[in-house]
């Protein structure tokens, strides 16, 4: 058994190179036929009466991963600087209003129809109000460089905004200027301690001789997003700081302790980690989207109980969407449709305390949402040709 099962994950695998190399050309996103390779999968092992080992457990496992991984790698690759000053704005900016606005329109749209308290509702909703990462990342590789850094920042910070928002409704069960106050207390934390945190991960970088430590550091790396969310601090906020820090070392050269890691020197072991965490995130997210392939319901996909409410949340998706294009003067195509569900989704929809769940917010609607952004995402992309933008 155990050969067949190698030779089983190294073909899969192989199988998503090659779909990640040719969606380049086809435009249509990897996740795709990363989700038909675990649910066809899943069939094949039903006609064959195959015995395999239960592997759901591990879904959250490599979802907390992929997603540590893609905020890292979006990290690793953008630069932060006085021209970009203005982008960033505008992504944080992209990232956060439609966000409240989602939560705002579903969470009430919800309290109505159930009656549930309107916490328990902003808790069932959050999960999809937030741009998936690791979706929208990949997918956009054949964008200009302009439209693929928005995309990255603000995908990067919709996963950030969308898990502090999360953690800060389910850690208070009532929300007053005290839970502000306490959770501004918890920010300041978490950046003091992701300023620490970076500058020496960026000295072990530097300092370590032996020929193995950049698979240590990201270890360390994993090891204090773990710990600070132990605490229900914004963990992830630490991944997108020490990312940004290792890509922009330049330009912090007026600090004595930036002189002594010798920047320039230093630019060889982290154009090395860029690229394991590049592999990493790639070999993370296949294993992730598989086994959610693997874990999907046909009968789930059309559910004609959930299918209206899901084509309503995208719709909402889209038009508050819409709104955000026209306000900040962006072009529609393709950015309109590069709102994707998918990682973030499951992840949060899962970290749901069984006391907050609602009847109405279900697996079908969660399958349905991520399905219906992606397919509706691949059309964007395939519809925008090179050099054709619409207003």
């Amino acid at each position: 058994m155990t050969l067949p099962l190698i030779i089983t994950i190294c073909a899969l695998i192989l199988i998503a190179y090659v779909f990640d190399i040719t969606s380049r050309h086809t435009k249509v996103p990897t996740v795709i036929f990363l989700l038909v390779i675990g649910w066809v999968l899943k069939q094949l092992i039903a006609v064959f009466d195959l015995q395999v080992v239960n592997l759901m457990p591990l879904l959250p496992i490599f979802g907390t991963l992929g997603l540590i991984l893609i905020v890292l790698e979006g990290g690793l690759e953008l630069e932060v600087n006085k021209q970009k000053k203005p982008l960033i704005k505008k992504a944080v900016l992209s990232a956060l209003f439609p966000l409240i606005a989602l939560a705002t329109i579903l969470s009430v749209s919800l309290h109505f129809f159930t009656g549930a308290k309107l916490i328990d509702c902003l808790i069932n909703v959050v999960p999809f109000c937030v741009i998936s990462s690791a979706i929208a990342i990949p997918s956009v590789q054949n964008l200009g460089r302009a439209k693929k850094e928005q995309v990255i920042y603000e995908s990067s910070m919709s996963d950030i905004i969308g898990v502090v928002l999360f953690d800060f409704l389910i850690n208070n069960e009532v929300i007053n200027l005290g839970s502000f106050v306490h959770f501004g207390i918890e920010l300041a934390i978490m950046l003091v301690v992701s300023l620490i945190a970076s500058i020496g991960l960026a000295f072990l970088i530097k300092k370590i001789e032996h020929h193995v430590k950049l698979v240590p550091i990201m270890m360390m790396i994993v090891l204090i997003y773990a710990v600070a969310k132990a605490y229900h601090l914004p963990a992830l906020l630490f991944i997108l700081i020490f990312g940004l820090f290792l890509n922009n070392l330049d330009e912090f050269k007026q600090f004595s302790f930036i002189r002594y890691l010798k920047p320039k020197i230093l630019d060889v072991e982290i154009h090395r980690f860029t690229r394991l965490v590049g592999e990493a995130a790639f070999l993370i997210r296949t294993i992730f989207f598989i086994l959610f392939g693997y874990s999907i319901d046909i009968n789930d996909l059309f559910d004609l109980q959930a299918l209206p409410y899901s084509i309503g949340i995208f719709v909402c998706v889209l038009l508050v969407r819409l709104v955000q294009l026209k306000i900040t003067k962006e072009k529609l195509l393709p950015m309109l449709f590069i709102a994707p569900r998918g990682l973030i989704t499951i992840m949060l929809f899962l970290s749901i305390p069984i006391g907050a769940k609602l009847t109405l917010v279900n697996e079908p609607m969660v399958l349905q949402l991520i399905i219906l952004s992606i397919l509706v995402m691949m059309t964007g992309l395939v519809v925008n040709k090179e050099g054709k933008e619409i207003n």
